[in-house]
């Protein structure tokens, strides 16, 4: 009865009495729920300090949760858990600048926010989850380390060209960029920014954009355009792979665009392989 009675509540946001229950429906996947799963890990339930709010579905057994902040991120692919998530994200108004996760869970949600909060500035409906745990299968770049932070001013171009190719529009805002460069700051300062860079000019970055006690996430993949089809990004990424698996995490991981053939090829060679499929819906 009790179960029946939050059901039809809906989605409810998640409190520290929620934590073992979400940290199992967390495990059941932790490459597709690194993102979430880290934030819970260092943060944990206090929307204060997770930077949004985590709402959860069910009663003493969570069917899915949903973290609502800068993104919007599902976890679970429980059909009623989605559209409770849905209505609940279109009672409170779009305030996020994407939704993404697995294709299995942000189709279904997508499906029902798109009559609030379309249309979608972009759809990648298909991006390769993938993911490597064991020792990457071409030779690492020596010259990849982790970006120190006195090289911030170095790094920040590099950063801004990559998300500028990837999503499609600058990072720097009305603010002049001052909240992506503290972003960019902040990876740096955990540790968690590498890079190849020679005489000031950074050939070839990514990050640790998601860490957890399971998985790892790449994100912000990028090579100089002067230096691609060249083997950096392959060897730059076998140097990341490496490290995350020393020093990180068992498992790293990253998605991809599926019209990438450049990116698929250079991770299938460091030995990365398909393990799900995400899609995002950016605004």
């Amino acid at each position: 009865m009790w179960l029946a009675v939050l059901k039809l509540g809906g989605a409810r946001v998640l409190d520290d009495r929620d934590l073992p229950e979400l940290t199992r429906l967390l495990a059941q996947d932790p490459v597709a729920n690194c993102t979430v799963a880290g934030r819970v890990e260092s943060a944990g339930l206090d929307r204060r300090h997770l930077g949004g709010e985590l709402w959860g579905y069910g009663g003493a057994r969570l069917l899915g949760a949903c973290y609502a902040g800068a993104n919007l991120i599902p976890v679970g692919t429980d059909p009623e858990a989605l559209h409770s998530f849905a209505e609940r994200a279109l009672r409170n108004g779009r305030r996020c600048s994407s939704i993404v996760g697995p294709v299995q869970a942000v189709t279904p949600l997508w499906a029902r926010l798109e009559r609030g909060w379309g249309p979608a500035r972009a759809i990648r409906a298909q991006q390769p989850l993938l993911q490597i745990g064991s020792e990457p299968t071409v030779a690492p770049d020596p010259a990849v380390r982790r970006v120190r932070p006195d090289e911030l001013e170095i790094l920040l171009p590099a950063s801004i060209a990559m998300f500028t190719e990837e999503v499609g529009v600058s990072p720097i805002g009305r603010d002049g960029g001052a909240l992506y460069r503290a972003r960019v700051r902040d990876v740096i300062a955990a540790g968690r920014a590498f890079a190849h860079i020679e005489d000031g000019r950074v050939l070839f970055k990514a990050e640790l954009g998601a860490v957890c006690r399971q998985a790892c996430q790449v994100q912000g993949v990028w090579v100089d355009p002067a230096y691609r089809a060249r083997g950096l990004g392959s060897a730059g990424m076998a140097a990341v792979v490496r490290a995350a698996l020393r020093e990180i995490a068992p498992v790293v991981s990253l998605y991809v665009n599926d019209f990438n053939d450049a990116a698929k090829a250079a991770y299938a060679r460091v030995g990365f392989a398909q393990v799900g499929t995400f899609m995002s819906v950016m605004f």
